[in-house]
C-alpha cells in the first residue's frame, strides 16, 4: 500500500506564506498524478492543484498566480508553496496521489491526513 505523510501546515497572517510538504512511502511502483485538495466545514472537498510525473500542472482558478505545485520524483513528494495567502484560503488541506504498487496493475487514490492551514489576523 502507500501512505501519503503531509507537512507544512499552521497559522500565518494574511498576505503570508506557507509550504505543504508531502511524501509517499510504500510499494509504489508509478504513481500520477499528486496534488493538493482542501476542505473547509460544510463543503465538499475542493482540488486545489495537480501535477503529473512531467510536470504539467493544474490550478483552480481562486489560487492561480499565487500557489506553485512542484515534485520530486526521485523521492515521491509533493509541494505546495503558497504565497499571498487569505483568509479564504483557510482549509484542511489533503494530500492525494495515485499510484499502482509494485506487482499490481491496478491504480488506486490514496489520501493524507490533512494538514490545518488558517489565513487570519
Amino acid at each position: 500500500q502507500v501512505q501519503l505523510v503531509e507537512s507544512g501546515g499552521g497559522l500565518v497572517q494574511p498576505g503570508g506564506s506557507l509550504r505543504l510538504s508531502c511524501a509517499a512511502s510504500g510499494s509504489i511502483f508509478s504513481i500520477n498524478p499528486m496534488g493538493w485538495y482542501r476542505q473547509t466545514p460544510g463543503k465538499q472537498r475542493e482540488l486545489v492543484a495537480t501535477i503529473t510525473s512531467t510536470s504539467s500542472t493544474n490550478y483552480v482558478d481562486s489560487v492561480k498566480g499565487r500557489f506553485t505545485i512542484s515534485r520530486d520524483n526521485a523521492k515521491n513528494t509533493v509541494y505546495l508553496q503558497m504565497n499571498s495567502l487569505k483568509p479564504g484560503d483557510t482549509a484542511v488541506y489533503y494530500c492525494y496521489a495515485r499510484a499502482q504498487v509494485s506487482g499490481s496493475v491496478y491504480w488506486n487514490n490514496y489520501w493524507g491526513q490533512g494538514t490545518q492551514v488558517t489565513v487570519s489576523s
